[in-house]
């Protein structure tokens, strides 16, 4: 693009034109749909007259490298609008009919198009000024994919064309070399490898079920969450899968969330919700008893497992499901309160992030354009979090209207070692639900008052951080969380009953441990255990048993170092307690 300062989100739109105009080319009756800029390149929408196959994106990559060498511009035009539906119609540009119709019913009187030779497209821009200024970005063509239009499964399927774009060639090698090492760590993949989790089709769509060895995993991830919590003051409770109706449509669930959330059920003759949040449940549990100022902070936590509603086309193994598990809580304190109270939830995450090797960003997201509650308690709100921010040295970006509909928040996404960002932590401010569900204490002057709550996880859901964390791994788990520990191998026969021994001291001091006394070669088993990638192989033959040790050989070290049985084990303790 010339001295001119490159923007990609505008380079990444105007290459979909140009993807377009391609497949116009080699399919002059294309119907076209959308063709947005995204996250790292981009995409466009098509109703073809035969199913696109990987081998038509590199003729369509070279149709595009061809149309940007013309130098075509591309010109904004602006048309009256009911021409422009007229016209479209007229065309059989069903798709773009429909979208300028609503921009019709939406009030426009006018509608804008991009002109580019004899392509022309509905679009609101904006866009760079020639071809030619996309000589030197990197992109490729990378897949194709089925997707509703508009998003919604009564509409008809189209086929999408997804592409990458980056400021150079360079740029986009370096992208492409991080996705190949995210595809080898895919959770999917590597659940299915290390026999995790899966999701089984006669069961349903983004319901994962955990195998023992995922089981265990995850059991690890919660065992340690249990016990940081308690540590920190938390008391941990247990709610119910459903709930009455009017529960949700109290708390504004029903009103704003209600595309995700599931048809209610009837039971004795009454109205019943899947629950799609846990804070109802906590609220009846503050409110079972008088509370006094005293008893205040109050701090409720659950590994509580909801419901909402997800398309089926974004289901995606552990990381986007119907039915997750959050590590939520709840907290009710005073407003002298509550700035103390974030920045120790601050701390928490810190702390749980550092433990399970994230590094992370932090986001405060402000009032959106849905929202309850008066100006006067977003600004405290929002001001409280700002504070104990700043009290911790958190480094923060401002993230406008990303708050929930009750309260600003602050959002923690986490870095994994492919350098994505996923959502994790999550504190939010709320004044609105103690006053909608006439939450209440008594105060010092012996009087009524309104608790604050503060919604927070620190991990995010348990589905998500645990696929996450099996990329960021690549599955070879810390020997903490490892649901093998170790492997021990035999060389003979003779080593069984030795090997059984030290099995068994491994197994009573709570390790996690495998016996490989079979008649396979060690070789094989060794192989077995790097496959299943255990931390540590214990290889036992006649000089170990005799000396009382073990050849210790750690996963993807070649370097065996032989050393007494007693002192391997408190090695392997040291360790598993360093959490490293």
């Amino acid at each position: 693009m010339g001295k001119d300062k490159i923007n990609l989100e505008i380079v990444r739109h105007s290459l979909s034109h140009v993807l377009a105009m391609a497949v116009r080319q080699m399919f002059p009756e294309a119907k076209l749909g959308i063709g947005p800029a995204i996250e790292d390149g981009f995409y466009y929408d098509f109703d073809l007259p035969r199913t696109l196959i990987p081998e038509d994106l590199p003729l369509l990559e070279e149709k595009m490298r061809e149309i940007i060498k013309s130098n075509i511009e591309f010109k904004q035009e602006d048309k009256e609008a009911q021409k422009a539906y007229q016209e479209e119609k007229k065309s059989g540009a069903d798709y773009k009919a429909e979208l300028v119709g609503d921009l019709i019913a939406n009030g426009s009187e006018k509608v804008s198009y991009y002109v580019s030779g004899d392509f022309r497209d509905l679009c609101a821009g904006p866009h760079i000024r020639n071809t030619q200024q996309l000589k030197n970005i990197g992109f490729k063509l990378t897949k194709i994919a089925g997707a509703y239009w508009r998003g919604s499964e009564k509409n008809k399927m189209m086929q999408r064309i997804y592409g990458l774009a980056f400021e150079n060639e360079k740029e986009l090698q370096k992208y492409l070399e991080r996705l190949a090492q995210a595809e080898a760590r895919d959770h999917r993949k590597l659940g299915q490898e290390l026999d995790l989790f899966s999701v089984p089709e006669d069961i349903g769509g983004g319901l994962p079920v955990w195998h023992p060895k995922g089981s265990i995993l995850r059991n690890q991830v919660e065992e340690f969450w249990k016990k940081t919590h308690r540590e920190n003051g938390y008391d941990y409770v247990y709610t119910p899968h459903i709930g009455k109706i009017d529960l949700w449509k109290k708390s504004g669930h029903w009103d704003f969330y209600r595309e995700n959330l599931y048809s209610p059920m009837d039971i004795d003759e009454q109205e019943y919700l899947i629950k799609p949040m846990n804070c109802p449940f906590h609220i009846a549990i503050f409110q079972s008893s008088l509370r006094s100022y005293r008893e205040l902070p109050i701090r409720y936590c659950e590994l509580g497992t909801v419901y909402r509603y997800e398309r089926s086309g974004v289901l995606h193994g552990l990381t986007r499901v119907r039915g997750f598990t959050q590590d939520d809580a709840h907290i009710f304190c005073r407003e002298d309160q509550l700035e103390k109270e974030i920045v120790e939830v601050i701390k928490l995450a810190d702390y749980m992030m550092k433990t399970f090797g994230f590094k992370y960003k932090a986001y405060l997201s402000t009032k959106p354009e849905k929202a309850i509650g008066s100006e006067k308690i977003w600004k405290e709100a929002t001001k409280a979090l700002e504070g104990a921010l700043k009290k911790t040295k958190t480094k923060y970006s401002v993230d406008p209207g990303e708050g929930v509909f009750y309260g600003p928040k602050i959002d923690i996404k986490f870095e994994d070692s492919v350098g994505r960002e996923w959502q994790g932590p999550t504190i939010q401010v709320d004044f609105n639900f103690p006053e909608k569900f006439d939450v209440t204490y008594i105060d010092a002057k012996g009087v009524k008052a309104r608790p604050v709550m503060v919604h927070r996880t620190v991990l995010g859901s348990m589905e998500r951080f645990i696929g996450v964390l099996i990329e960021h791994y690549g599955g070879e788990f810390p020997v903490w969380l490892a649901p093998t520990q170790v492997n021990i191998i035999t060389v003979g026969a003779s080593n069984k009953k030795f090997a059984s021994n030290v099995y068994k001291n491994l197994v009573d001091r709570g390790f996690r441990v495998q016996l490989r006394i079979d008649n396979e070669t060690v070789g094989k088993k060794i192989r077995d255990s790097e496959l299943a990638k255990i931390p540590y192989a214990l290889v036992i033959g006649d000089k170990e048993m005799d000396s009382g040790s073990v050849a210790v050989r750690r996963l993807h070290d070649k370097k065996i170092e032989v050393i007494k049985v007693d002192k391997f084990i408190t090695s392997l303790q040291e360790e598993v307690a360093s959490k490293k």
